[in-house]
Parts: structure tokens; C-alpha cells; sequence
């Protein structure tokens, strides 16, 4: 699926992609931008930060963007679009769907020039179509990310965790691990925390799409 979409990306005069997923306040991406701009979005939390992902979230409809520096551009955007200027992205063109249950995916195809993007044919209903089929095949094969929000856990939280997605109740888990039911409360409240889950069983099958547990 990877060397499909870069050679796709490629046939269609973009240098690289990026397939970004993201829900609660995690992200994955599967994409092959440079390996070191990939580390930094995702450790610095860039896409909170990001003006594709913003405006993809508002609109929910593929649009052409450019990195091209203007007066009423933000410091904040004006310093992340030349970021990612260094590694070669400086237009683009980005799909965003809705993929259910509160979460939303986007495709990003990048060009090295920076008024590539904006001339391109675009049409929203084929594009989204197209995005979602991708989404559908990644999630069927169960693809690895490239990079994902750094999500820092101890060995304790990841224990307990794993234990409730066998279906052991925090009563249940303290007696196994010889603990008290407040520790075992505790472990799991700073598990969801740290995957941005609202909920066990979704902070469960977050950790397991990660392959934390």
C-alpha cells in the first residue's frame, strides 16, 4: 500500500504523501515524508498546531493549500510552514473524510513548488470517495504506522491496561498484581490520560491499535 501511494503521488507530480488519522488527541500517519520531519510533527505536537489539519477539520472538503508567506499569515504559521518548507513541503493538496465515532482521516499529497498545488483539477466528491476507500483498505490490513503521538506510559499502566482488555475488573486486577484497588484505579485514570481516552474501553483499543498491549 505504501509504494502505491508513493508511486501514485508521483504519477500525479507530487513528491511525497501523507495519510494522517487522528482521534481523541492522538495521531497516527503512514506517509514518506523525510523521517526527520515526521519525528518533529509528532514530538512537538505540531498538529495542534498545523493550518492544513485546521482548516481540514473545519472544512471536511478536499482544497489546494500553499506555504507561500503573506502579511496576514500568523508568526506561529509563517514558522511551520518554513519548517516544513526545509523538508520540501510547500503546497499541497489534502483530503479530510469523517471516519466514525468522532474521528476524522486526511490524505495529503505535497510538492516541493510552491504554486504546484493551487493549479491542479480538483473534484471533492471523487477525492473524498477515493480517501475513503484508502481508509477502509489501511484499517481492513491493519497497516503500521510510520509515526504516532509519543505516548509515554509506565509499566504499571500498561499492565493494568492490558488486564482490563482480557476483561479483568479493577477489583480483579489488584488481587493478580498484589495490589491495592485505588493503585490499580490510579494506573488506569493516568493510562487514559496519557492516550487522551475518555473511557477504558477506548483508551483498550487505542493502546492495542498502537501495539502497546
Amino acid at each position: 500500500m505504501k509504494a502505491t501511494l508513493e508511486k501514485l503521488s508521483r504519477e500525479a507530480g507530487f513528491g511525497a504523501y501523507a495519510y494522517l488519522n487522528l482521534q481523541a488527541e492522538t495521531q497516527t500517519a503512514i506517509s514518506n515524508y523525510d523521517v526527520e520531519w515526521q519525528q518533529r510533527y509528532f514530538e512537538k505536537s505540531y498538529a495542534l498546531i498545523d493550518p492544513v489539519v485546521r482548516n481540514a477539520r473545519d472544512q471536511l472538503e478536499a482544497f489546494a493549500w500553499s506555504n507561500e508567506a503573506s502579511l496576514r499569515m500568523s508568526k506561529e504559521r509563517r514558522n511551520f510552514y518554513g519548517e516544513a518548507g526545509e523538508f520540501g513541503i510547500r503546497s499541497g493538496i489534502t483530503i479530510p473524510i469523517k471516519t466514525g465515532f468522532g474521528r476524522m482521516a486526511m490524505l495529503t499529497l505535497a510538492s516541493e513548488e510552491a504554486d504546484f498545488a493551487i493549479g491542479q483539477a480538483l473534484n471533492p466528491v471523487l477525492a473524498a470517495a477515493a480517501v475513503a476507500q484508502l481508509h477502509s483498505r489501511l484499517d481492513g490490513l491493519g497497516a503500521k504506522p510510520t509515526h504516532h503521538t509519543p505516548i509515554r506510559m509506565k509499566s504499571d499502566e500498561l499492565t493494568c491496561l492490558r488486564w482490563s482488555a482480557e476483561g479483568k475488573s479493577m477489583k480483579a486486577i489488584a488481587i493478580i498484581e498484589n495490589t491495592t484497588y485505588a493503585n490499580v484505579a490510579f494506573f488506569l485514570r493516568n493510562a487514559k490520560s496519557a492516550l487522551g481516552a475518555t473511557s477504558l474501553p477506548q483508551a483498550t483499543a487505542m493502546a492495542k491499535e498502537f501495539g502497546l498491549i
